[in-house]
Parts: structure tokens; sequence; C-alpha cells
């Protein structure tokens, strides 16, 4: 009878401080180990999670720093070898996930469910923020040194599947952006993950996400890549009856245009030159794809950027100097240093994507400036005249450009992608302690 008794009182100070750590009472917490030290070692009971792993995935971040300094075991893992990160990942807790990177978790850990990391997890759940600060540390932690960050972007889980391929499977075109634009691999094909063979184009078809799609084309997907049961892309959206993704990926539609990123320039642009090249390869897309889903029961967004409002550099108001002498109907955006000649958003673009780059050449030759000839090292914002300052850039009721881009010839025409996708809206309730571990359906 005594030791039922004292079974009891021990279940109950374990449940106790696993709802503190789940509720982030962290007073409470402090007098269960007041009385019994011992607990801050303890387990949930089915999943094995710890108090730390509880506190992750809720994002109890008082809770977590009071563990950390207790030296709790940082990279301890549950009965599916998760960790506290990929919890946190898992759940969209950023303070939490930059709190356990900066203490040193280990980012290199697979889940013994699906062999996933935590980049997955951020992936795969659509949490862009996580994503980005795990990719930071990557980038300047021991992993970038002894695993290389490009193997560390593409770091397949036991299907075979990248981080890519989650991300455009789950409709997550945010998540997408980030990773290519970190370099990963846009033609990767999976192991056991979906259909064999498959590419992330193949799973954003299957998923139905026409902003994924957009992302991918834009960075040199393959519409005519084959999985192993010999499908292209096109045929898996029209499967799955979606029919907007599958008229931008129907072969016979007009060929996308693919951002610049094998040349060499590119890497050293000015990131605000770059999202204004990016703004205007997404206004260049969008007569395109009206041609391309016209008769459709489709339609395409209207251009946005996560960093904030538009920028529109076709100003009527803007000063003569100010506008580019190529096309002369825009505002000069852009400049080129070292010659210090100008040009819009628009000119400029064509003019990096007149040939499209060939990802196998090793090396690429720079476009040239076309006033002076001398080779493009380097973009940035140029700097406007007064008058021009002082109209509003952000202005989303500034007129359109006086004529359309008809690059329809040759293999340089304007294709390409649409705005970035809102995330879908993230639940924000508490998870239990054997509530924690990964169920997608697939």
């Amino acid at each position: 009878m005594g030791q039922n008794m004292s079974c009891i009182s021990s279940n109950h100070h374990e449940n106790g401080v696993f709802k503190a750590a789940q509720l982030g009472h962290l007073d409470a917490l402090k007098l269960e180990f007041e009385d019994d030290p011992s607990l801050i070692f303890q387990f949930s009971l089915y999943d094995r999670n710890s108090l730390l792993h509880i506190a992750a995935a809720n994002g109890q971040i008082d809770v977590v720093s009071w563990l950390l300094e207790r030296s709790v075991n940082l990279d301890g893992v549950n009965r599916h070898k998760q960790t506290p990160l990929m919890l946190a990942a898992m759940h969209g807790k950023i303070s939490c996930v930059e709190k356990l990177l900066h203490a040193g978790a280990n980012i290199l850990m697979f889940d013994s469910l699906r062999g996933r990391t935590c980049l997955h997890y951020a992936a795969y759940y659509g949490h862009s923020d996580c994503l980005k600060i795990i990719l930071s540390t990557a980038r300047t932690s021991h992993v970038a040194l002894s695993w290389g960050f490009a193997r560390f972007v593409n770091i397949r889980d036991g299907k075979g599947a990248t981080p890519l391929h989650l991300a455009a499977r789950q409709r997550r075109p945010e998540c997408v952006h980030i990773l290519l634009d970190n370099g990963a691999l846009v033609c990767a094909s999976t192991g056991g993950y979906g259909y064999p063979g498959s590419t992330p184009l193949h799973l954003a078809a299957r998923g139905g996400s026409l902003d994924c799609i957009r992302e991918l084309l834009a960075w040199g997907a393959d519409r005519l890549h084959r999985d192993e049961s010999g499908r292209i892309p096109y045929m898996v959206a029209l499967k799955h009856k979606h029919g907007g993704c599958a008229a931008l990926l129907n072969p016979s539609a007009a060929e996308p245009l693919v951002w610049p990123s094998p040349l060499k320039f590119i890497s050293e642009l000015n990131p605000e030159a770059k999202i204004l090249l990016e703004r205007a390869l997404m206004e260049a897309n969008k007569e395109r794809e009206k041609t391309i889903l016209k008769g459709t029961n489709y339609s395409i967004a209207s251009p946005s950027h996560s960093d904030g409002g538009e920028i529109d550099d076709s100003l009527s108001e803007a000063s003569e100097s100010d506008l580019c002498c190529i096309c002369f109907d825009q505002i000069c955006t852009i400049e080129v240093q070292d010659c210090g000649h100008r040009m819009c958003a628009h000119c400029t673009l064509a003019l990096c994507c007149h040939n499209k780059p060939n990802p196998t050449t090793a090396s690429v030759n720079p476009p040239v400036c076309p006033f002076c000839r001398s080779n493009i090292a380097r973009l940035v914002v140029a700097n406007l005249s007064s008058e021009t300052e002082d109209i509003d850039l952000n202005s989303s009721k500034l007129r359109k450009s006086r004529r359309s881009w008809n690059l329809s010839e040759g293999s340089s025409s304007f294709k390409g992608i649409s705005a970035f996708g809102k995330m879908s809206a993230r639940g924000s309730g508490r998870v239990s302690a054997d509530e924690l571990i990964d169920k997608p359906n697939e």
C-alpha cells in the first residue's frame, strides 16, 4: 500500500512539472524542483519528451532559458529521435529556435520517423522565419566547414526528399523562394517520397500551388523532366485536376524566364537592387500568364513581396534625366558600379537574361554595359534626383508602363513568377507532452 502511494505521488510531481513547462509557469516549476531536483531529468511516459522538448514546442522561452542554465541535454532525443530544436522548428517557435541555436544545438541530427532534420521541419510546416535563422546558423557555423553549406541546404530525408521538395509539396512558396535563393537544387529527384524520381516541380504540381510553380519555373525548373513513371509535371497537375497549374506547366506554353543565378555578378547584387530586379521579373511575366490562363477559371495574383510594399519604377512624373535611355519609359533604378551608367530594372533584367543561362557551364560570360561595353561587376540601386525622390515609390496607384513588354520572340522572352503566396495560418494552441511528434500525411 505504501509503495502504491509513493508511485502516485511521483506521477503527480512528474505531471506537475510537465504541465508547468507546457504552460510556461516558471515559478511553479521552480517550486517542484525545490522538492525534488531530480525531476529535471524526467521524461514523459509515452513519447519520452524531456521538459526542454515540451517547453520548446510550446514556445515557452523563459522555461527554455531556465532549463539551459541548468545544463540540461541540449540535443536530447525523444522516442522518435527528435530534438528540442526539431520540435521548436516544427511548431514555428522562432524565439526558442534562436535560443537553442545560440546555445549550440546540433542542426545535423536526424529523427527516426522519416530521417528529417530541423531544416526539413521548418520547410514542411512553412515556418519561413525559422528556416532563415537555421540557414543563417548553418552558413556561419562549423556545418559550412565540415559538411558544406550547399550540401546542408540540399540535405535529404529517409525517402530522398530535400527541404525544397517538402516546401513545394506543402504549398509553401515563401519557403521555396528562401531555399532556392540559398542554393537549393531546383531539379533534384526524390527517392521514395511521392512518386520516385519526382522533382520539386512535380510535387508543386501535385499540391496545386501556382505560387510555388512560378518560383520553381523562374529558377530554372525543367517542365519536361520525367519521374520514374515517365510523367512530366504537366501530367501530374492534370491528374490532380489543378487546371491553372497545368496551363503554366504545359510544354506548348511560352517558356518561362529564368532568374540568372549562375551569373557571377548576381551574387554581388546590392540587396535592394536584387529586390527591384525580382519585382521586374514578376511584372514582366504578368502579360504572359494572362495570355496562358485566358479562357480558364484561374487568374494571376497581383505581385507582392514579404519585405514590404511594391516599388514601381514606371513613373510619369519623373524628370527626363531619370528616364531609362534604353526604353525611354521607366525610371532608372539600377546603376552599374564602376562605370556609373543607369537603367531601369526591366531593361537590366532583359540584359542579364538575354540568353538563358546554362547551369552546367563552368564559366559564364558576364553581361556588359550597353553604353560603354564594360563588364557588369556589380549592380546597386541608383540615386534618383530630388524631383523624383519626392514621388512615393511605394504607392500602389502608380501608373502602369506606357507600353507592355512584348518579348515573346526567341528564347529570351519574359516569363515567370508572380507574388510570393501568403503563408497559411498556423495554430497557436499549446502542445501537450505526448502530442509533439511529426504526423504529416506523408
